[in-house]
C-alpha cells in the first residue's frame, strides 16, 4: 500500500503555516496534533483495508483457572485452550485435552482413572493423520479431580485435590474466548465478525454472535465444545507515529522511518494545521482547514462505501444460519 515518509507530512504543514522553521516547542505540540488526527482518521471506519484482516484462524480460550499458589504452581493461573482428543497413551482415550496458553507445558487431562488432571511440565504430540493428541509426558499432577462420580466436563468436578497436601482451592471458569493478542499474530483492536469456518470463500459459513469485554471476544452459542478455532475477521491496532521523544524541529522534519498512509495523508497535513490555528487563536482559518480535512477524509471514506457495496465482509446478514446453534 503507498505510503510517504513523515518529513513529507510535516514540511507540508509547514508550508501551510507559512513558515520555513516551528519553534521546538512549536514541533512537538504539532507532533502531538498529527498523532491525535491520525487516531480519529484510523476509527473513523473499521474498514480502511491496511488494517482490515479477513477471517484469520484464532484460538480459542476454553477454559480460565486461577486459585493456585506457589504450594502447587502459579502457572497453573492461565487460560487454557483445546488442544484435541486424547490417543489414550497415559490418559483416558478420546477425552479431550488442554493446554495452557501462557505457559504450555501445563495440560490439562483425563487420567487412566477417568480423573481429571492439571498437571506442569507435560508434553503433547499431534499425531499426523489423525489430528489427535498424545500425552508423551503426563508430567506433575497439581491438581486432581476427587469426585466420587467423575465428571464428563472440566467446569463440572465439585473437588479438586492440591498436591502434596496443598490447601489451594482451583477455580475453574469456562470460556469461549478468542483474545485480543495471540502469539504470532497482529493485536485485535476492534473485532467485527467471527465465523465457525474460513469464511467469504464459495460455501456460506455459520456466524457466531459474540460480545466483547476487556479479555475479548466471548463467543455466545459456541457451535461444538471440540471446536478449537474460529475465524475472526477484525481491524488490526493503530501504531501511532514514534515522535514522542522528539524535542527539536528538526527531529521532526529529517524523520523517514515513520511512514504515513496515502490514503490519511492530506487529511492529516489539513486538521493537524487546523488544530495549529486554533492553539495560535485563529478559529476562523481553522474552520476553514477543518472543512477542507474533512472533505479529503470524506474522500476516502466513500471509496470505502463503494467497495463494500460489492463484497461482504463487513456486512452481517440475519440468515437462518447465524441465528442456529448446531
Amino acid at each position: 500500500m503507498q505510503e510517504r515518509d513523515y518529513k513529507d507530512l510535516f514540511v507540508l504543514i509547514k508550508a501551510l503555516a507559512g513558515v520555513n522553521t516551528f519553534q521546538n516547542a512549536e514541533a512537538v505540540r504539532v507532533g502531538n496534533l498529527i498523532n491525535r488526527r491520525y487516531s480519529q482518521a484510523y476509527n473513523t471506519s473499521p474498514s480502511w483495508s491496511r488494517y482490515l484482516i479477513s477471517s484469520e484462524a484464532r484460538d480459542i480460550n476454553a477454559y480460565t483457572l486461577s486459585g493456585a499458589t506457589a504450594s502447587t504452581s502459579t502457572t497453573v493461573n492461565q487460560n487454557y485452550k483445546l488442544l484435541g482428543q486424547s490417543t489414550g497413551t497415559n490418559t483416558k482415550a478420546g477425552t479431550n485435552v488442554y493446554e495452557g496458553i501462557t505457559t504450555s507445558s501445563v495440560i490439562i487431562y483425563k487420567n487412566t482413572s477417568d480423573a481429571w488432571v492439571v498437571a506442569t511440565s507435560g508434553a503433547t504430540t499431534v499425531e499426523s493423520g489423525t489430528g489427535t493428541i498424545t500425552v508423551s509426558t503426563p508430567g506433575t499432577a497439581e491438581f486432581t479431580e476427587a469426585d466420587t462420580n467423575k465428571k464428563d466436563k472440566l467446569e463440572d468436578v465439585e473437588t479438586f485435590t492440591a498436591r502434596d497436601g496443598a490447601s489451594d482451592v482451583l477455580t475453574v471458569l469456562p470460556k469461549n474466548l478468542v483474545p485480543y493478542d495471540e502469539t504470532g499474530r497482529d493485536s485485535i483492536s476492534e473485532f467485527i465478525r467471527i465465523h465457525r469456518k474460513r469464511a467469504f470463500l464459495n460455501l456460506s459459513r455459520v456466524e457466531y454472535d459474540f460480545f466483547v469485554d476487556g479479555t475479548g471476544a466471548n463467543i455466545l452459542n459456541i457451535t461444538s465444545t471440540v471446536d478449537n478455532q474460529a475465524f475472526v475477521t477484525y481491524k488490526k491496532e493503530l501504531t501511532l507515529f514514534a515522535t514522542d521523544s522528539f524535542t527539536t524541529e528538526a527531529q521532526f522534519t529529517s524523520n523517514d522511518t515513520d511512514k504515513v498512509p496515502l490514503e490519511f495523508f492530506n487529511y492529516l497535513a489539513h486538521a493537524s494545521y487546523a488544530d495549529f490555528l486554533r492553539m495560535d487563536g485563529q478559529h476562523g482559518k481553522a474552520l476553514t482547514e477543518e472543512q477542507l480535512a474533512d472533505g479529503f477524509l470524506f474522500t476516502e471514506l466513500e471509496k470505502i462505501d463503494i467497495r463494500s457495496n460489492n463484497n461482504s465482509i463487513n456486512h452481517k446478514f440475519s440468515t437462518y444460519v447465524n441465528r442456529q446453534s448446531r
